[in-house]
């Protein structure tokens, strides 16, 4: 992910913070990286992808999250450099771990009982 550009969506509240994170991936192939809760009240959304991709949503999200709270700042680094990175949380996929469980040997086992 260190050749995409970052999005950032600063706003005062929570509400308008999720409303921002909705209304970018919904309006182009961004994936939301987190949320940082910086004190005070704010609320900072990223969303990393393509540079177009990420100004066209960070565009959406900051005029949906002005309709329901306070937008402080919106801003696009194109590429970040490596050592920004280091301090940039990761996508939920690429952190999380699927489990999967495969129950199909127990049905049958339950029935015969």
């Amino acid at each position: 992910m260190s050749s995409d550009a970052l999005g950032l969506i600063e706003t005062r509240g929570l509400i308008g913070s999720i409303e921002a994170a909705d209304a970018m991936v919904k309006a182009a192939n961004v994936v939301l990286v987190g949320k940082e809760q910086v004190g005070g009240g704010l609320v900072t959304v990223m969303v990393r992808g393509d540079v177009g991709a990420v100004k066209a949503a960070t565009d959406a999200g900051a005029e949906s999250a002005a309709k329901v709270g306070e937008v402080i700042s919106v801003h696009v680094i194109p590429r970040p450099h490596a050592e920004v990175e280091a301090i940039l949380p990761r996508p939920a996929s690429q952190t999380e771990k699927t489990l999967t469980l495969d129950f199909s040997a127990d049905e049958g086992e339950d029935s015969a009982e």
